[in-house]
């Protein structure tokens, strides 16, 4: 904040032999510096931040303790959903692999048999906290394993989305490893906490790519531009760590919004090809919701600014 300023009574009794030189920002009608002035926008700017996170800490009290459960089953809803619509769609799934990938009929069917195991399997182990490491490790196998099979490397839309998925499970990770911390409170656990860093770290960067890829796709409008815009800046503050919670819990109520408006599949007809697209990109940017959920319940980590001020 900036220092108040008091005038001196006895500023005109200053004999003239001492060198008195009357201060600018003292004197009536003078103008205040540039620097004063900078810096008392940059303390409303502190103070207006600071009340829209007490509103927010004080207006999710109620729910934090179901906050990271919450996070953590729609992380992994899109994995379930793709396992289901597998197993829904069994035919047309082999069809699709035999006739345009050119895959064999028994490594076919052992391809969608390992999608829907790993799937159902990574995403038990994420919802119930039962061993995260391999329950990651198994849905990540499962993106780049899909990526490979149904030629989507290179595609864009597919490449910026399952980017954000892989920052929300590297979230999850990062907090199996702080539930680990507080397991063995009272032994050395440098490197554990080093790990979960760099976990989140790597996740809320990866989590922002959903985002973008929103910006430099689709048509431009007048209300695409400022939600782009207002977004991409919460997307940077989430990805250096600056005010990340409050960063992030904008992305959660512009994503859900954008989600329910858009990927509205619902209200295409079941026999439209667009409903399946609309349904998948519904239900992998729920999963991109978790994983921010989860950062504002966690924090963003050693690796950010909101940690380095703690320091500093």
């Amino acid at each position: 904040m900036s220092q108040r300023i008091h005038l001196n009574p006895n500023r005109g009794q200053v004999p003239f032999n001492q060198g008195y030189t009357p201060d600018p920002i003292a004197t009536p009608g003078a103008r205040s510096s540039g620097p004063r002035s900078d810096n008392e926008i940059v303390a409303k700017i502190q103070e207006v931040s600071s009340t829209i996170e007490d509103a927010i800490e004080q207006y999710t009290q109620p729910i934090r303790p179901y906050i990271p459960a919450l996070a953590r089953f729609l992380i992994v809803v899109t994995f379930l959903e793709d396992a289901l619509r597998i197993l829904t769609q069994w035919s047309d799934q082999l069809w699709y692999i035999q006739k345009h990938r050119g895959i064999p009929w028994g490594l076919a069917h052992l391809f969608l048999l390992i999608n829907v195991i790993a799937m159902v399997g990574g995403s038990y182990g994420v919802i119930a906290k039962r061993f995260p490491e391999f329950s990651v490790l198994a849905l990540l196998g499962v993106v780049v394993l899909q990526g490979l099979g149904y030629g989507l490397l290179f595609d864009l839309s597919f490449f910026l989305r399952n980017l954000s998925v892989i920052g929300g499970l590297l979230m999850v990770l990062s907090d199996s490893l702080q539930s680990k911390k507080k397991l063995f409170a009272g032994l050395p656990s440098i490197s554990e906490n080093d790990r979960r860093k760099y976990f989140q770290l790597a996740g809320r960067v990866l989590l922002v790519f959903l985002f973008i890829g929103f910006i430099v796709q689709g048509n431009w409008t007048t209300a695409r531009v400022i939600v782009s815009i207002f977004g991409f800046i919460a997307c940077v503050m989430v990805a250096v760590g600056f005010k990340a919670k409050w960063s992030a819990s904008f992305l959660v109520t512009l994503l859900s919004v954008f989600n329910v408006l858009i990927n509205n599949f619902w209200s295409v007809h079941s026999a439209h090809p667009q409903r399946d697209f609309l349904k998948y990109d519904f239900f992998q940017t729920l999963s991109i919701v978790g994983g921010l959920l989860l950062l504002v319940n966690m924090g963003p980590g050693g690796f950010s600014v909101d940690e380095k001020k703690k320091v500093y």
